[in-house]
């Protein structure tokens, strides 16, 4: 197409203009991959794809949110539109919306939380014990990952713990199949399940998305890579294998939650035909910068053949320091971090240089309260990457709960929490009478309600009650059912709020009227979120709005537990970042520290579990990451001492700090004396100003 090739390189362009077959695009850090997949949007649609049939599959709302923007300026707004652009999840949600009738679903099935799972797992297991319900959960997400279901873990099982973990499995399953329900992880492999099984099924959905393009593959598991397949094998050769995968093998950091580089491998043996294209050019880093990432990772077996160049210079040189405990090097970043705003302009890169530039990453969450406590002492404004969502806070969790049981009324969870938030009178005698009625008639509790004979198990006082409340969810799930747009909607909330008087009972809840008044701005931030949802404008993180269908309540209602699921409540604050090393993967920052480079703790090690060669591959692409992060400045920061629960242990330097191979001397500039000049000169100034001014 004429507009590409003045902005893309012959690799990109290369990636962009091969439609013949299966293709892997070898995408190495900020070398524009985002830019590649839009582009290649736009030429299916010059070469006859309707924008309908093009899928593109990202891991997060946030990179999907970015990828149609994208899409959208380059394509138009009309085709944008009707792009399937969406997670993994949000696919299996709208498969399993339009077939998953055919696996005994309703067409109003609930999308279990975290936390509804962990409550119908200790059910399952007849345990109230939430660390072993916890085990369990991984577990089975784990087989469900893998495609099995509990008969097929069972046979698999390694030991008694997991035979136990397996027959939980089972009853968890018979539940899920009894409340309507689905977890997360069905999202995949209940789609996957309904293309495997059902011919006429799978037809539709591969005539429907035509071209299948995916990122970030090396993070698919095996029921995702499956998945994929499923839509991409077209049983006409000529339309068999007609996708794009985007990824990078030395990025693939994410095995402990089942992704595996394996898929990158079964690609090259299941389509002969694959095409491989590396994209090298770095268009984030400088030289120096992407030496040492090239060092690193050239100690790991390669897939592949990729190194990474920047036309950008080689920059500053990667400065490595040695502090004597966790306090001393939290103040050296601190420093290292005031000292890059007092050189301003002068600092690599040009121009202001402003809180957001920084960030300070680390292996493991516990390590970012010492680095917090010097921001604090500093005066210095920061976040913290992974900290509570905006979703998990108790009032959000209340009206979703709401929200859930209009959408699938036999959602038990969402029953029970909608029901007693605002508490009306219905006590836990009269609700665990209800439950032991449902469960001997097996009905939902919400349909125990209307039964005629509740009155042989729960109270004549306590019916009247139950009957208000489920005629208020009836009406209120009409009135959904039939309200789109923004203002609208906005009306219908605020109504339901008032009417069910939930200001009141965050007041009632809190002694503090500030913390009361805080979490309805909560609420009102919710309400504002789904209402902008039902007029189709989504807001992303950049100010910037994307344009979607216009929704009833209802409509975003049914999608809502994916989209928090995944939610990514990002903004553009002035703010340093404090981040694992998993959290940051896919962002940059102009300087970067990389703290605690030691062993035991990058690669981490714990004293329990053997470092096998797969696990150090593993830290090593991790500690790749962390270094790829950097665009301007990189410091790395190794302890001579550090802390290993309650004793002080001698710290060992990363090996990975020697696979950098600096060969050149850095210039090792203690920040704290480069700061302690910068004030003298502010200084001297000052007093050259103020005697300036009294000769005046």
């Amino acid at each position: 197409m004429s507009s590409v090739p003045a902005s893309l390189n012959p690799a990109q362009l290369e990636a962009v203009h091969y439609l013949g077959g299966p293709c892997l695009v070898l995408a190495g850090a900020g070398s524009g991959k985002t830019r590649v997949i839009t582009h290649k949007i736009a030429r299916l649609l010059e070469a006859g794809y309707a924008p309908g049939q093009i899928a593109a599959i990202t891991f997060t709302n946030k990179a999907a949110q970015e990828m149609r923007e994208r899409a959208k300026e380059l394509v138009g707004a009309r085709a944008a539109k009707h792009l399937v652009v969406s997670t993994f999840h949000s696919l299996g949600v709208r498969m399993l919306r339009a077939d998953g009738t055919r696996l005994g679903l309703k067409e109003k099935f609930s999308i279990f939380d975290s936390d509804d799972v962990l409550g119908l797992l200790k059910e399952a297991g007849a345990s109230s014990d939430n660390a072993l319900a916890r085990r369990w959960q991984w577990a089975i997400s784990g087989w469900k990952n893998q495609g099995l279901n509990s008969e097929q873990a069972e046979a698999v099982a390694a030991n008694d713990d997991e035979r136990v973990a397996a027959r939980v499995m089972k009853r968890y399953e018979e539940k899920l199949a009894a409340y309507q329900a689905v977890d997360f992880d069905d999202l995949i492999s209940l789609p996957h399940k309904l293309l495997r099984q059902d011919d006429e099924v799978r037809a539709k959905w591969q005539e429907t998305l035509r071209y299948v393009l995916v990122d970030e593959v090396q993070d698919t598991n095996t029921i995702q890579y499956e998945l994929l397949k499923s839509l991409v094998d077209h049983p006409d050769e000529r339309r068999r294998g007609l996708f794009t995968a985007v990824g990078d093998d030395d990025q693939s950091i994410y095995g402990w939650r089942g992704a595996t580089i394996e898929n990158l491998k079964r690609l090259s043996v299941e389509y002969p035909r694959l095409k491989v294209i590396a994209l090298e050019q770095n268009y984030r880093s400088t030289g120096n910068i992407l030496r040492a990432a090239n060092g690193v990772i050239a100690h790991n077996p390669k897939l592949f053949e990729k190194k990474l160049w920047s036309d950008l210079g080689d920059g500053e040189p990667v400065r490595v320091v040695e502090c004597d405990g966790e306090e001393h090097e939290a103040e050296r970043a601190v420093a290292s971090i005031q000292a890059l705003r007092g050189a301003g302009g002068s600092v690599a890169g040009g121009g202001g240089v402003e809180f957001k530039d920084f960030a300070i990453l680390y292996r493991a969450n516990h390590q970012a309260r010492v680095f917090e406590k010097a921001l604090r002492r500093a005066n210095l404004p920061y976040k913290v990457s992974g900290g509570q969502s905006f979703f998990d806070r108790a009032e959000i969790r209340d009206l979703c709960a709401w929200l859930r049981l209009l959408v699938n009324n036999d959602d038990d969870p969402a029953f029970l929490r909608a029901v007693s938030t605002p508490k009306r009178g219905i006590g836990t005698q009269t609700l665990s009478s209800l439950g032991e009625f449902a469960g001997r008639w097996k009905t939902s509790l919400y349909e125990a309600l209307f039964a005629e004979s509740l009155g042989t198990a729960v109270p004549a006082r306590a019916i009247g009650s139950l009957h208000e409340f489920g005629r208020y969810v009836n009406d209120l799930e009409y009135r959904a059912r039939h309200t789109t747009g923004s203002e609208d909607a906005k009306a219908l909330l605020m109504g339901w709020l008032k009417d069910i008087g939930y200001e009141q009972h965050l007041h009632d809840g809190e002694d503090s009227e500030k913390l009361a008044a805080a979490r309805w701005s909560n609420v009102l931030d919710f309400v504002d979120w789904i209402a902008k949802r039902c007029g189709g404008e989504i807001e992303n993180d950049g100010g910037m709005t994307v344009e979607t269908e216009k929704k009833s309540v209802l409509d975003v209602a049914q999608t809502i537990s994916v989209i928090i699921s995944l939610a990514e409540r990002g903004d553009d604050q002035n703010v340093i970042t404090l981040s694992t090393l998993h959290a940051a993967k896919g962002l940059e920052w102009p300087h970067v520290t990389l703290a605690g480079v030691n062993e035991g703790l990058l690669p981490f090690r714990s004293d329990d579990e053997d470092m096998t060669p797969e696990r150090l591959e593993e830290e090593r692409r991790l500690m790749y990451v962390g270094i790829t992060r950097a665009r301007t400045t990189l410091l790395v920061s190794t302890l001579r001492r550090r802390k290993k629960g309650r004793d002080t242990i001698q710290g060992v330097p990363s090996r990975f700090i020697k696979e950098m191979k600096l060969h050149e001397v850095q210039a090792k500039v203690d920040p704290m004396e480069k700061l302690k000049a910068l004030r003298a000169a502010a200084a001297e100034r000052a007093a050259q100003s103020a005697v300036a001014g009294s000769k005046a």
